[in-house]
């Protein structure tokens, strides 16, 4: 099994106020800051499609949405929103800090899938028939997009991780920092055609991720003072 990102749709398709269908894959230009990693993902892809035609093999390919979930990057520096507003509020709330300052307006809405139900999905997909899988793929379009099909603001996501961290402080939007695009979100109806559709609810999600966090934490401070 390949598994892809999001970040291979062009631009232009991940930021449509629509969800993203697999068929948009190499229909414009990806984002140029994305674009090493994007086109190394999707020479991946083609090239299980191209074994798949000429040697009749069954390699299959998915397309993520963003993940989260235990073990993910909390560096404060380059870890994505999820592990970096956990990290913010928990030492924001450890401080008895009053304020938190978010960057952006809080408007555009992202889609977020935890990686237990990532690895659940790849597994489901590795199991499907070939028949199955072959009735809702082509030969030059494999891939399956994972994920919720549901988005939130990035407004919502703060509140939502400011309540699992107990910070009960002011959420501050900077609307001069960038927003980024006003919408990721892919288009999940062929995996819930075959049958499979996520089971972690965003906050139980948020609340298992937090845990590992702080258990993380507390053993690296053991580790310290020892």
């Amino acid at each position: 099994m390949t598994i892809l990102n999001c970040r291979c749709f062009d631009k232009g398709s991940r930021v449509n106020v629509r969800a993203v269908a697999e068929e948009a894959l190499l229909t414009g230009p990806v984002e140029p800051t994305n674009e090493p990693y994007a086109i190394a993902k999707i020479v991946g892809i083609k090239l299980c499609e191209s074994y798949n035609r000429q040697h009749g093999t069954d390699y299959r390919s998915v397309m993520p949405t963003n993940l989260y979930g235990p073990y993910d990057n909390f560096h404060p520096e380059n870890s994505h929103v999820i592990p970096a507003l956990i990290r913010r509020f928990h030492e924001a709330e450890e401080r008895g800090d009053e304020e938190v300052v978010i960057w952006g307006s809080g408007t555009p809405r992202r889609e977020f899938l935890h990686a237990d139900d990532m690895a659940a999905a790849c597994v489901y997909v590795m199991e499907l028939p070939q028949a199955t899988y072959a009735t809702h793929t082509s030969p030059m379009c494999s891939h399956i997009n994972v994920g919720t099909g549901e988005d939130c603001t990035i407004r919502e996501l703060a509140e939502t991780i400011a309540r699992v961290t107990g910070f009960e402080g002011r959420l501050t939007f900077d609307a001069s920092r960038p927003d980024g695009a006003p919408r990721k979100l892919l288009d999940v109806s062929c995996l819930e055609a075959c049958g499979w559709r996520y089971q972690t609810a965003q906050e139980a999600g948020l609340r298992d991720t937090y845990a590992w966090y702080c258990r993380a934490n507390s053993d690296i401070a053991e580790d310290s003072g020892s």
